[in-house]
């Protein structure tokens, strides 16, 4: 939803975080 909260999920995870972004929104 908030572009920083998002940045900062795929800042640690890397690509995973696009999996869990899918996940949390």
């Amino acid at each position: 939803m908030t572009e920083p909260k998002r940045a900062l999920i795929t800042g640690i995870t890397g690509q995973d975080g696009s999996y869990l972004s899918e996940l949390l929104l």
